[in-house]
Parts: structure tokens; C-alpha cells; sequence
């Protein structure tokens, strides 16, 4: 990394880097100065002190809720992708699926996901996996379907002085035009797919997510385990996210979008 890209990182890094010592240390001296009970807000201090405690338990169950993360992702998007596809080659069909799409974007999560536990075993993963899908599906279609209909007018009236057909078109204008949205929707489908996978395990099924730890440390008055558990998604949440931004710059390269 040259001189140049260090300041660049150095300028967009340092102002979130400086908030958030600043925001916890705030909340430090809040909690200490004001007594304010742990079931309330737990300080920071205490937080650290159980994630550190407990460091392996909440790994364990990071990696339950991140592989469910990670296939409802995978699921989300390849659907996402295909059924814009689909939508911007026929006009007709994105006119109707569109606001059923938006519909769905509508639907809470509290509600999608006991009504799938209750049409899977207790044991199987598929529920959360389903809402994880869902939830990744519809910023993946939304971007991906603008990025597609989106043609110029110059690049409309080029390829038709070329005779190009549509699968050319698609092939050279539609889908390079395309990735810029895709990797947006994509940024946002990876941080809702970890908020998905941990609120889905709030409504039973296999108690071995973050979700599941969270819950229980509530129900034990073990309030900062459950913040060190909420610390835990964030981490979580936070590598997803850097993962699609790094393929997003792997991809795009200078046309990608900065990661702060």
C-alpha cells in the first residue's frame, strides 16, 4: 500500500475510529458517574469483561449463526440476481413481481420466523436459513433489477447500429453496468443477513446461535453476557460486511465504492 492510499484509509478511517473511542468512553463515565443499575445499560468495562470470559462460547455460537448468515446469503442473492435477470428481460414480469417484492421487503422478521419453525423439525436449520434468504433476496433484486433496466440512450442506439442482440447487450452494457448496483445490494444483503440469522433465533429451534445466547443471558440477569453476546453480532455483522466490500474492490477496483 503506497503513501497515497494510506492517507486515503488514514482520512477514512480515523473519523469513525475517533467517534467510537470517544462514544464508549463517554458511556463508561456515564454508567460509573451515574450509577446506573446493569439490567439498564452495563458499562463497557463489564461487557469486555465478560466477552473475554466467555470468548469461547460466544465464538462457538458466532460460527452457528455466521454459517446461517452465510448460506442465506449465498441463497438471497443467486435468487435475487436470477429473478432480476428475468424481471429487466421481460418488462411484463418485473411490472407484477416488483411490488410483490416490495411486499416481502415489508414483512417483519419476528413474524416470518415462527411461522417457518413451525414447518420444520426443532432441530433443523432451515428456518433460519429461509428468513436469512428473504432478507438478503430483496435489496440483491432491487439494485440488481435497476442496474439492468438502466440503458442509455447512446448505448441503446449504438448497439442497434451494430444489429447486436439482446444477449450482446446484456453481455456488454447491461450486466458491466450492473455490478455497481449488484455490490450494493450486496453490502446491504450481508449485514441483514447476520441481523436476520441472530433475531431468528429468538423464536426456538436449535439454541446454539448468538441469538439463542443472548436470550438466556437475559433470562440469568446476566445482562452484560447478553451485551458480550450483542458484541459478538456486531464483530460478525462488521466481517461480513468488510467481505463484500473486499469483493466489491477485488471486482470493481477503482470503481468501487470506499469501505467507511
Amino acid at each position: 500500500m503506497n503513501g497515497a492510499a494510506l492517507r486515503r484509509f488514514g482520512v477514512g478511517a480515523l473519523p469513525p475510529v475517533v467517534f467510537g473511542v470517544l462514544f464508549v468512553g463517554l458511556w463508561q463515565l456515564f454508567v460509573r458517574a451515574a450509577h446506573v443499575r446493569s439490567f439498564v445499560l452495563p458499562a463497557p468495562s463489564d461487557i469486555w469483561s465478560s466477552a473475554v470470559d466467555a470468548s469461547g462460547r460466544i465464538t462457538s455460537a458466532a460460527g452457528h449463526s455466521g454459517l446461517n448468515a452465510l448460506v442465506g446469503l449465498l441463497i438471497g442473492v443467486l435468487a435475487g440476481v436470477l429473478l432480476a435477470a428475468i424481471a429487466a428481460r421481460l418488462p411484463l414480469f418485473g411490472n407484477a413481481v416488483t411490488p410483490l417484492v416490495a411486499a416481502l421487503a415489508a414483512m417483519p422478521i419476528v413474524a416470518l420466523a415462527p411461522l417457518l419453525n413451525n414447518m420444520y423439525s426443532p432441530l433443523s436449520p432451515l428456518p433460519r436459513r429461509e428468513v436469512v434468504a428473504i432478507s438478503a433476496f430483496v435489496p440483491v433484486f432491487v439494485n440488481v433489477y435497476r442496474g439492468l433496466s438502466r440503458l442509455s440512450a447512446v448505448h441503446r442506439e449504438l448497439m442497434q447500429s451494430y444489429a447486436a442482440s439482446q444477449t450482446a447487450v446484456l453481455r456488454t452494457i447491461r450486466i458491466p453496468g450492473a455490478l455497481p448496483h449488484f455490490f450494493t445490494g450486496l453490502r446491504i444483503a450481508s449485514s441483514l443477513a447476520v441481523i436476520a440469522a441472530v433475531v431468528s433465533e429468538y423464536f426456538g429451534g436449535l439454541q446454539d446461535g448468538l441469538g439463542s445466547r443472548i436470550t438466556s443471558s437475559v433470562g440469568a440477569s446476566d445482562y452484560p453476557g447478553a451485551w458480550a453476546s450483542v458484541l459478538g453480532a456486531v464483530v460478525l455483522g462488521l466481517l461480513f460486511y468488510l467481505a463484500a466490500a473486499g469483493l466489491e474492490r477485488i471486482v470493481l477496483g477503482p470503481r468501487a465504492a470506499p469501505v467507511t
